[in-house]
């Protein structure tokens, strides 16, 4: 992912991502992050996951639902492919360097930054700002301890999440500055794929959400193939045929999604499904997308179930994650507070 002229030579070549335990695992979050965070794995690279449920409490969770949802996206992990034994996969408040670094960074990152982080201007106007949590606003620092505790080099992200990368980027190269060293990478963000960013069954210019009210509007991992098949015969399309090139989708928000699902989870480049299906409507192209759809997603949702009659054992993968990734955490940790002035006597 690098090359030896990289400013990230020195660093051993390391992914991190995760996702908030926030509940309803979609299509969106399979074809966007997990499916690409599997295919990264024994590749040459470290790769770490991470349930990031202390980012989820920036806003009130039942704490039953937490726990609940916390293991049942590690199901969604572990079902999807992700192997314990080649990834660390773990839950993020059982490695307490996140919220270390994450108040060492909230003394580097400067209010004007996080003022200007799209997500915090979409999700509070006026008024709403005021009752906000301070996490929800301070929450893009400890996303980049999250990263930088572990010196990844690389992050998978959608689209919608490259911002907080290049604020990552940021904080790396002032801390760097500040203190005169290069210690933290200047991570890349790892943006690919057909479907990165997978957007609504009945609403092509919104993205595929858990929190939109109807469930047609999207595929849940937890959906059974008969539910899978359903929802994409019904997907909003329009009666035009389909063009040669993806190009000429540009206007076709509904059209363009469900190729780029298509090619997503074929495998395929986007032109290469419509090479197959130029001329033809959606009433040839929507039973073929449907039992792909099937054919890929209702395995993971029976293993998914499968795994969640069984907590402990999700609990005895992510304790040990976690174990694996505080062995490469605290040492880094350690060494920013040397940097930083603070004394560590006890260890």
């Amino acid at each position: 992912m690098s090359d030896a002229a990289s400013p990230n030579a020195k660093f051993t070549q390391r992914v991190f991502s995760g996702i908030q335990p926030s509940g309803g695992l979609t299509l969106g979050n399979y074809l966007g992050a997990i499916k690409r965070f599997v295919e990264m794995q024994g590749q040459g690279i470290e790769t770490i996951y991470c349930m990031v449920d202390m980012h989820a409490i920036t806003v009130w969770q039942d704490p039953e639902a937490l726990r609940r949802q916390t293991r049942e996206l590690a199901a969604g992990y572990l079902a999807a492919g992700l192997d314990p034994t080649k990834s660390i996969l773990f839950n993020q408040s059982q490695v307490s360097a996140h919220a270390e670094l994450g108040w060492v960074f909230n003394c580097v990152a400067r209010m004007g930054w996080m003022n200007r982080m799209t997500q915090w201007k979409d999700k509070t106007t006026g008024k709403d700002a005021e009752k906000a949590s301070l996490g929800l606003f301070a929450y893009p620092s400890l996303m980049a301890a999250d990263i930088l505790v572990y010196h990844a080099t690389h992050v998978p992200v959608g689209e919608d999440q490259k911002q907080h990368v290049e604020l990552t980027r940021d904080i790396a190269a002032k801390f760097n500055h500040d203190y005169k060293t290069d210690f933290f990478p200047i991570t890349q963000p790892v943006i690919e794929g057909a479907a990165t960013r997978v957007m609504s069954l009945r609403d092509g210019t919104k993205k595929m959400s858990k929190s939109d009210p109807s469930d047609a509007s999207r595929i849940n991992l937890t959906d059974d193939a008969d539910t899978i098949a359903k929802k994409i015969r019904k997907a909003k399309t329009d009666a035009e045929p389909l063009p040669e090139t993806f190009d000429a989708l540009a206007d076709r928000a509904e059209a363009k999604n469900l190729v780029s699902i298509y090619a997503a989870l074929s495998g395929q480049t986007k032109d290469a499904v419509l090479g197959e299906f130029a001329g033809q409507g959606f009433g040839a192209f929507k039973p073929k997308l449907a039992d792909l759809a099937v054919e890929s997603l209702a395995p993971i949702s029976t293993e998914m179930s499968r795994l969640m009659q069984d907590p402990t054992e999700i609990d005895r993968i992510l304790g040990q994650g976690a174990d694996k990734a505080d062995a490469i955490a605290r040492p880094i940790l350690e060494q920013t507070y040397d940097i930083v002035g603070m004394v560590r006597s006890r260890r």
